[in-house]
Protein backbone atom coordinates (compact mmCIF):
# COMPACT_ATOMS: atom_id res chain seq x y z
CA UNK A 1 0.00 0.00 0.00
CA UNK A 2 0.87 3.50 -0.58
CA UNK A 3 0.70 5.08 3.03
CA UNK A 4 1.45 8.94 3.89
CA UNK A 5 2.60 8.97 7.95
CA UNK A 6 1.50 12.47 8.66
CA UNK A 7 2.79 13.84 11.80
CA UNK A 8 4.50 16.96 13.03
CA UNK A 9 2.25 20.01 12.83
CA UNK A 10 1.80 23.16 15.36
CA UNK A 11 1.16 21.62 18.25
CA UNK A 12 3.07 21.70 21.76
CA UNK A 13 3.68 18.02 21.05
CA UNK A 14 4.89 18.43 17.97
CA UNK A 15 7.96 16.51 18.79
CA UNK A 16 6.15 13.53 20.41
CA UNK A 17 3.95 13.28 17.05
CA UNK A 18 7.32 13.23 14.84
CA UNK A 19 8.38 10.97 17.24
CA UNK A 20 5.99 8.60 16.62
CA UNK A 21 5.92 9.45 13.17
CA UNK A 22 9.28 8.13 12.46
CA UNK A 23 8.72 4.84 14.21
CA UNK A 24 5.49 3.93 12.22
CA UNK A 25 7.46 4.88 9.06
CA UNK A 26 9.84 2.40 9.67
CA UNK A 27 7.72 -0.49 10.73
CA UNK A 28 5.59 0.11 7.77
CA UNK A 29 8.27 0.42 5.40
CA UNK A 30 9.12 -3.58 7.07
CA UNK A 31 6.10 -4.96 6.32
CA UNK A 32 6.61 -4.17 2.84
CA UNK A 33 4.35 -0.61 2.60
CA UNK A 34 5.46 2.38 0.47
CA UNK A 35 5.46 5.23 3.73
CA UNK A 36 6.10 8.53 3.59
CA UNK A 37 6.99 10.31 6.38
CA UNK A 38 5.42 14.07 6.18
CA UNK A 39 5.40 16.95 8.97
CA UNK A 40 1.84 18.26 7.92
CA UNK A 41 3.27 22.11 8.84
CA UNK A 42 5.75 22.16 6.82
CA UNK A 43 5.02 19.81 3.60
CA UNK A 44 7.24 19.21 0.77
CA UNK A 45 8.55 22.59 0.73
CA UNK A 46 12.42 21.39 0.46
CA UNK A 47 11.51 18.45 -2.10
CA UNK A 48 11.39 19.49 -5.78
CA UNK A 49 10.88 15.68 -7.06
CA UNK A 50 8.27 13.81 -8.49
CA UNK A 51 4.92 13.12 -5.61
CA UNK A 52 4.96 9.73 -6.72
CA UNK A 53 8.84 9.21 -5.68
CA UNK A 54 8.02 10.90 -2.08
CA UNK A 55 6.84 7.63 -1.04
CA UNK A 56 10.35 6.19 -1.19
CA UNK A 57 11.73 8.84 0.02
CA UNK A 58 14.65 7.84 2.60
CA UNK A 59 13.31 8.52 6.65
CA UNK A 60 15.83 9.77 9.33
CA UNK A 61 15.97 9.30 12.58
CA UNK A 62 16.91 12.51 13.93
CA UNK A 63 12.93 13.00 15.51
CA UNK A 64 13.29 9.64 16.90
CA UNK A 65 14.25 10.52 20.49
CA UNK A 66 11.63 13.18 21.49
CA UNK A 67 13.37 16.39 22.73
CA UNK A 68 13.27 16.51 26.53
CA UNK A 69 11.56 20.41 26.05
CA UNK A 70 8.09 21.23 24.43
CA UNK A 71 8.92 22.74 21.34
CA UNK A 72 8.40 26.89 20.74
CA UNK A 73 5.89 27.06 18.27
CA UNK A 74 6.91 30.22 17.30
CA UNK A 75 10.07 29.44 16.09
CA UNK A 76 8.54 26.49 14.27
CA UNK A 77 6.76 29.28 12.56
CA UNK A 78 9.08 31.34 11.70
CA UNK A 79 11.18 28.40 10.00
CA UNK A 80 8.54 28.00 7.56
CA UNK A 81 9.27 29.51 4.13
CA UNK A 82 6.00 29.14 2.91
CA UNK A 83 4.34 32.35 4.40
CA UNK A 84 0.92 31.07 4.75
CA UNK A 85 -1.89 30.88 7.06
CA UNK A 86 -2.73 26.93 5.81
CA UNK A 87 -2.05 24.28 7.98
CA UNK A 88 -1.76 22.11 5.69
CA UNK A 89 1.85 22.50 3.69
CA UNK A 90 2.72 22.77 0.59
CA UNK A 91 1.90 19.57 -1.27
CA UNK A 92 0.61 17.80 1.75
CA UNK A 93 -2.75 17.06 0.55
CA UNK A 94 -2.08 16.29 -2.61
CA UNK A 95 0.24 13.72 -1.33
CA UNK A 96 -2.72 11.90 0.48
CA UNK A 97 -5.11 11.76 -2.34
CA UNK A 98 -2.35 9.70 -3.81
CA UNK A 99 -1.98 7.51 -1.02
CA UNK A 100 -4.47 3.93 0.17
CA UNK A 101 -4.69 5.38 3.55
CA UNK A 102 -2.88 8.14 5.92
CA UNK A 103 -1.79 7.29 9.09
CA UNK A 104 -2.29 9.58 11.52
CA UNK A 105 0.55 9.96 14.33
CA UNK A 106 -0.18 13.15 15.83
CA UNK A 107 -0.76 14.14 19.30
CA UNK A 108 -2.37 16.87 20.55
CA UNK A 109 -4.17 19.76 19.17
CA UNK A 110 -3.90 19.80 15.30
CA UNK A 111 -4.60 16.88 14.33
CA UNK A 112 -6.00 14.56 17.28
CA UNK A 113 -8.83 17.07 17.99
CA UNK A 114 -11.28 16.63 14.59
CA UNK A 115 -10.19 19.45 12.56
CA UNK A 116 -7.71 16.91 10.14
CA UNK A 117 -10.41 13.90 9.98
CA UNK A 118 -13.37 15.96 9.45
CA UNK A 119 -11.39 17.79 6.31
CA UNK A 120 -10.03 14.60 5.34
CA UNK A 121 -13.74 12.91 5.97
CA UNK A 122 -14.77 16.11 3.27
CA UNK A 123 -12.19 14.89 0.60
CA UNK A 124 -12.62 11.13 1.00
CA UNK A 125 -9.30 10.22 2.20
CA UNK A 126 -9.37 7.61 4.67
CA UNK A 127 -7.28 7.57 7.61
CA UNK A 128 -6.69 6.41 10.87
CA UNK A 129 -7.86 5.90 14.23
CA UNK A 130 -11.39 7.67 15.28
CA UNK A 131 -13.54 9.88 13.80
CA UNK A 132 -13.74 13.56 13.65
CA UNK A 133 -16.51 14.04 16.61
CA UNK A 134 -15.03 11.65 19.05
CA UNK A 135 -11.73 13.40 18.18
CA UNK A 136 -12.92 16.70 19.30
CA UNK A 137 -15.12 15.61 22.31
CA UNK A 138 -12.46 13.15 23.57
CA UNK A 139 -9.78 16.31 23.22
CA UNK A 140 -11.32 18.46 26.13
CA UNK A 141 -11.07 17.49 28.67
CA UNK A 142 -14.43 18.75 30.79
CA UNK A 143 -16.49 17.56 27.88
CA UNK A 144 -15.32 13.95 27.79
CA UNK A 145 -15.64 13.86 31.56
CA UNK A 146 -19.51 15.71 31.24
CA UNK A 147 -20.79 13.17 28.76
CA UNK A 148 -19.37 10.01 30.76
CA UNK A 149 -20.57 12.18 34.31
CA UNK A 150 -23.99 10.20 34.08
CA UNK A 151 -22.02 6.26 33.47
CA UNK A 152 -21.03 3.49 36.11
CA UNK A 153 -17.13 5.60 35.73
CA UNK A 154 -15.76 7.52 38.56
CA UNK A 155 -14.11 10.79 37.72
CA UNK A 156 -12.68 13.26 39.93
CA UNK A 157 -14.67 16.51 40.45
CA UNK A 158 -13.59 19.57 38.30
CA UNK A 159 -14.84 23.00 37.26
CA UNK A 160 -13.89 24.72 34.10
CA UNK A 161 -12.09 27.70 34.01
CA UNK A 162 -11.58 30.46 31.98
CA UNK A 163 -9.10 33.33 33.43
CA UNK A 164 -6.73 36.19 33.03
CA UNK A 165 -4.78 37.53 35.81
CA UNK A 166 -7.31 39.51 37.31
CA UNK A 167 -9.16 35.76 38.19
CA UNK A 168 -6.70 34.20 39.83
CA UNK A 169 -7.39 35.25 43.56
CA UNK A 170 -10.53 34.51 42.87
CA UNK A 171 -10.24 30.67 41.83
CA UNK A 172 -6.95 30.41 43.97
CA UNK A 173 -9.12 31.15 47.00
CA UNK A 174 -12.55 29.03 45.75
CA UNK A 175 -10.75 25.84 45.02
CA UNK A 176 -9.92 23.64 47.27
CA UNK A 177 -6.13 22.06 47.10
CA UNK A 178 -5.03 19.66 46.46
CA UNK A 179 -5.61 19.78 42.82
CA UNK A 180 -4.67 19.39 39.69
CA UNK A 181 -4.60 22.26 37.14
CA UNK A 182 -4.72 20.99 33.06
CA UNK A 183 -4.97 23.19 30.38
CA UNK A 184 -8.14 21.77 28.75
CA UNK A 185 -7.66 20.53 25.59
CA UNK A 186 -3.58 19.41 25.57
CA UNK A 187 -2.06 16.19 26.41
CA UNK A 188 1.64 14.57 27.21
CA UNK A 189 1.37 16.11 30.48
CA UNK A 190 2.52 19.68 28.94
CA UNK A 191 0.71 22.81 31.16
CA UNK A 192 -0.26 20.01 33.89
CA UNK A 193 0.53 20.66 37.41
CA UNK A 194 -0.11 19.51 40.74
CA UNK A 195 -1.20 21.62 43.36
CA UNK A 196 -1.03 20.91 47.41
CA UNK A 197 -1.02 24.19 48.67
CA UNK A 198 -2.79 27.59 47.83
CA UNK A 199 0.62 29.01 46.95
CA UNK A 200 1.48 26.22 44.36
CA UNK A 201 -1.76 26.88 42.97
CA UNK A 202 -1.69 30.37 42.50
CA UNK A 203 1.39 29.88 40.67
CA UNK A 204 0.25 26.78 38.72
CA UNK A 205 -3.09 28.93 37.10
CA UNK A 206 0.11 32.06 36.49
CA UNK A 207 1.70 29.35 34.31
CA UNK A 208 -1.54 28.81 32.93
CA UNK A 209 -2.15 31.77 31.39
CA UNK A 210 0.85 30.85 28.75
CA UNK A 211 -1.69 28.06 27.93
CA UNK A 212 -4.18 30.44 27.21
CA UNK A 213 -5.73 30.51 30.55
CA UNK A 214 -8.27 27.77 29.93
CA UNK A 215 -8.24 25.10 32.24
CA UNK A 216 -9.73 22.27 34.20
CA UNK A 217 -8.94 22.42 37.60
CA UNK A 218 -9.61 18.90 38.96
CA UNK A 219 -9.44 17.02 42.33
CA UNK A 220 -6.40 15.31 43.48
CA UNK A 221 -6.60 11.65 43.77
CA UNK A 222 -3.61 9.81 45.13
CA UNK A 223 -3.51 6.14 44.30
CA UNK A 224 -1.87 3.95 41.51
CA UNK A 225 -1.04 5.52 37.78
CA UNK A 226 -2.83 2.93 35.73
CA UNK A 227 -3.27 3.23 32.07
CA UNK A 228 -5.14 0.60 29.47
CA UNK A 229 -5.05 0.72 25.80
CA UNK A 230 -8.03 0.08 23.59
CA UNK A 231 -7.37 -2.02 20.54
CA UNK A 232 -10.94 -2.62 18.14
CA UNK A 233 -13.34 -1.62 21.42
CA UNK A 234 -10.89 -4.07 23.41
CA UNK A 235 -9.23 -3.24 26.81
CA UNK A 236 -5.60 -4.72 26.13
CA UNK A 237 -3.51 -5.80 29.53
CA UNK A 238 -3.16 -2.51 31.56
CA UNK A 239 0.47 -1.16 32.18
CA UNK A 240 1.27 1.05 35.19
CA UNK A 241 3.35 3.88 35.88
CA UNK A 242 6.09 4.94 38.71
CA UNK A 243 7.76 7.80 37.56
CA UNK A 244 11.14 8.07 39.26
CA UNK A 245 11.04 11.25 40.44
CA UNK A 246 7.53 13.49 40.92
CA UNK A 247 4.14 12.80 38.56
CA UNK A 248 4.07 11.80 35.10
CA UNK A 249 4.94 14.72 33.33
CA UNK A 250 6.90 15.70 29.46
CA UNK A 251 10.02 14.66 30.73
CA UNK A 252 9.20 11.24 32.42
CA UNK A 253 7.05 10.32 29.48
CA UNK A 254 9.59 10.90 26.22
CA UNK A 255 13.13 10.12 28.12
CA UNK A 256 14.25 6.38 28.73
CA UNK A 257 14.51 5.73 31.82
CA UNK A 258 12.31 8.45 33.61
CA UNK A 259 9.98 6.07 34.72
CA UNK A 260 8.88 2.41 35.25
CA UNK A 261 6.58 0.58 33.31
CA UNK A 262 5.26 -2.37 34.23
CA UNK A 263 3.19 -4.32 31.99
CA UNK A 264 0.87 -6.01 32.24
CA UNK A 265 0.52 -4.25 35.95
CA UNK A 266 0.59 -6.23 39.45
CA UNK A 267 -2.80 -5.40 40.44
CA UNK A 268 -5.42 -8.17 41.72
CA UNK A 269 -7.84 -9.35 38.77
CA UNK A 270 -10.66 -7.48 40.00
CA UNK A 271 -9.18 -4.30 39.29
CA UNK A 272 -7.73 -5.21 36.10
CA UNK A 273 -11.75 -6.39 34.86
CA UNK A 274 -12.92 -3.22 36.59
CA UNK A 275 -10.09 -0.71 35.18
CA UNK A 276 -10.73 -2.80 31.44
CA UNK A 277 -14.32 -2.18 31.80
CA UNK A 278 -14.43 1.60 32.77
CA UNK A 279 -11.87 1.98 29.83
CA UNK A 280 -14.47 0.30 27.01
CA UNK A 281 -16.97 2.34 28.35
CA UNK A 282 -15.35 5.79 27.92
CA UNK A 283 -14.35 4.12 24.55
CA UNK A 284 -18.20 3.16 23.89
CA UNK A 285 -19.64 6.67 24.64
CA UNK A 286 -17.76 8.56 23.09
CA UNK A 287 -18.23 7.01 19.54
CA UNK A 288 -14.60 6.04 19.24
CA UNK A 289 -13.17 3.61 16.66
CA UNK A 290 -9.67 1.98 16.03
CA UNK A 291 -7.67 2.74 19.07
CA UNK A 292 -7.08 4.46 22.21
CA UNK A 293 -5.46 4.54 25.70
CA UNK A 294 -7.10 5.83 28.92
CA UNK A 295 -5.89 6.90 31.95
CA UNK A 296 -6.57 6.00 35.00
CA UNK A 297 -5.85 6.40 38.92
CA UNK A 298 -6.70 3.38 40.72
CA UNK A 299 -7.14 3.91 44.62
CA UNK A 300 -6.51 1.38 47.45
CA UNK A 301 -9.71 -0.02 47.44
CA UNK A 302 -9.45 -0.98 43.84
CA UNK A 303 -11.50 1.59 41.85
CA UNK A 304 -10.28 2.94 38.91
CA UNK A 305 -11.19 7.19 38.54
CA UNK A 306 -11.09 8.15 34.96
CA UNK A 307 -8.98 11.09 34.42
CA UNK A 308 -9.17 11.21 30.01
CA UNK A 309 -8.50 9.49 27.07
CA UNK A 310 -6.59 9.89 23.78
CA UNK A 311 -7.69 9.20 20.51
CA UNK A 312 -4.36 8.61 19.04
CA UNK A 313 -1.53 7.76 21.53
CA UNK A 314 1.88 7.44 21.27
CA UNK A 315 3.61 5.21 19.41
CA UNK A 316 7.29 6.87 20.54
CA UNK A 317 9.93 4.07 21.86
CA UNK A 318 8.73 4.71 25.27
CA UNK A 319 4.65 4.65 24.51
CA UNK A 320 2.76 2.64 26.19
CA UNK A 321 0.05 1.27 23.52
CA UNK A 322 2.51 -0.90 21.83
CA UNK A 323 3.88 -2.29 25.44
CA UNK A 324 0.16 -3.22 26.16
CA UNK A 325 0.00 -4.66 22.66
CA UNK A 326 3.51 -6.50 23.19
CA UNK A 327 1.81 -7.93 26.17
CA UNK A 328 -0.79 -10.41 23.68
CA UNK A 329 2.14 -11.13 21.34
CA UNK A 330 1.27 -8.06 18.85
CA UNK A 331 4.73 -6.77 17.56
CA UNK A 332 5.15 -3.23 17.10
CA UNK A 333 4.71 -3.18 13.00
CA UNK A 334 1.66 -5.99 13.61
CA UNK A 335 0.21 -3.09 15.73
CA UNK A 336 0.49 -0.73 12.98
CA UNK A 337 -1.09 -3.23 10.52
CA UNK A 338 -3.93 -4.02 12.80
CA UNK A 339 -4.39 0.05 12.74
CA UNK A 340 -4.93 -0.12 9.16
CA UNK A 341 -6.75 -2.88 8.74
CA UNK A 342 -9.36 -1.74 11.51
CA UNK A 343 -9.31 1.62 10.34
CA UNK A 344 -10.02 0.78 6.47
CA UNK A 345 -13.39 -1.39 8.17
CA UNK A 346 -14.13 2.09 10.00
CA UNK A 347 -13.78 4.11 7.01
CA UNK A 348 -15.76 1.82 5.34
CA UNK A 349 -18.60 1.60 6.98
Amino acid sequence: MKIVVLAGGLSPERNVSLSSGTMITHALRSLGHQAALVDMYFGLEDYDGPLEAFFDRDVTDRWKQVDPKAPDLEAVKRQRKWKSPNQFGQGVLELCQMADIVFLAFHGTCGEDGRVQAAFDLMGIPYTGAEYLGSAIAMDKDFTKRLIAGLDVATPKWRRAEYTMKDIDSLTSTTPVPCVVKPVASGSSIGVFIAHTKKELYAALVKGLEFGGHCVLEQYVKGREIQVGILAGKALPSIEIIPSDGFYDYENKYQPGAAKEVCPAEIPPEWEKAVGKAAETVYEALGLTVYSRADFIVTEDGTPWFLEINTLPGMTPTSLVPQEAAAIGLDYAGLCQRIIDESLKARNG
